[in-house]
């Protein structure tokens, strides 16, 4: 009864969210779009980026004990419905975890730092040429700054995603960290042709949403440049996952972002949020909407089985 009351709770969130997100612009909006073919490609993108992170999932946990694709997938959209009422989505891999469950719970957490690690990579790597370019065309000295402290995080990533084994004996010598260890050295099971896969599933994961942004944007009427607006779009969705938000307070800073960089190619400011509002839903709110009846319907299941 409990995992079917937080289940519940998580699709009211989502429903909360979903009002507060869709509050931000008129609803008479969505009748003023323009090509449809924008939309759709922007859906088929979506379901290949939900498809492409439970490979790069599936690919990782089948290192630590058999399971199928679908219930890979199920567990990462328990992880997206957790992950929409935490703050900055960490709850995402913890609740994959504990929707796998078993004996194997904290051997999880080693691939599941690996798969963290992958995915920021990816969006610093993308928010460094995002910087870059901003630098470029925008030049300041705070922004000068910014790209200096991203190209530095981009240099730490790279070194504890490839070189992750030279932290395994620091851990040892921890007493409270040493079983840790021990998991982390499931990881010497990945090649670095594995590493490899896992790392570019992530860039294009990163590719594949930036593309899908600016579809909605052209879908929502606001024109922007190609090559402008798709590094525009990396950039902001690297101002995403590093400025700390909580749930209440995500839309108000996503609004904000988008009209701000945007809003140097277009004057179309309900276009853009409207196309903000339009990415969250496709990526974030339908797949936790999914994650949440798949919860439900796996703890009644549960149930009837007790």
């Amino acid at each position: 009864m409990l995992g079917i009351a937080i289940s519940l709770v998580l699709l009211w969130s989502i429903k909360m969210q979903a009002g507060r997100q869709l509050a931000t612009i008129n609803a008479d909006t969505w009748n003023h779009t323009g090509w449809n073919g924008y939309l759709a490609a922007s859906i088929v993108l979506m379901i290949l980026n939900q498809v492409l992170e439970t490979g790069k999932w599936y690919l990782l946990c089948r290192m630590i004990a058999p399971l199928t694709f679908a219930k890979a997938l199920r567990s990462y959209l328990a992880g997206i419905a957790v992950a929409l009422v935490t703050p900055n989505r960490i709850g995402d891999y913890p609740a994959r975890i504990l929707y796998l469950g078993g004996k194997s719970t904290f051997r999880y957490i080693s691939v599941a730092v690996l798969g963290i690690m992958a995915q920021l990579s990816a969006i610093f790597l993308f928010g460094l040429a995002g910087l870059i370019y901003y630098n470029s065309v925008f030049p300041s000295f705070a922004a000068k700054m910014v790209l200096a402290g991203c190209a530095i995080a981009n240099v730490l990533l790279i070194i504890g995603y490839w070189r992750f084994r030279l932290w395994l004996p620091a851990l040892a010598r921890m007493p409270r960290l040493r079983r840790f260890a021990a998991y982390g050295r499931l990881l010497a099971r990945f090649s670095s042709a594995a590493q490899l896969r896992v790392l570019l599933i992530s860039v294009a994961r990163f590719g594949i949403f930036t593309a899908q942004y600016l579809f909605l944007l052209r879908w929502m009427n606001v024109s922007v440049p190609l090559v402008d607006g798709f590094w525009t779009a990396a950039l902001f969705f690297w101002a995403m996952a590093v400025i700390p938000s909580i749930a209440f307070t995500g839309v108000i800073i996503r609004t904000k972002v988008s009209m701000m960089l945007f809003g140097h190619f277009s004057a179309n400011t309900v276009g853009i949020v409207a196309a903000t509002v339009g990415i969250w839903i496709l990526n974030l709110a339908v797949p936790a909407i999914i994650g949440s009846i798949l919860m439900i319907r796996t703890r009644l299941l549960l149930m009837v089985k007790e």
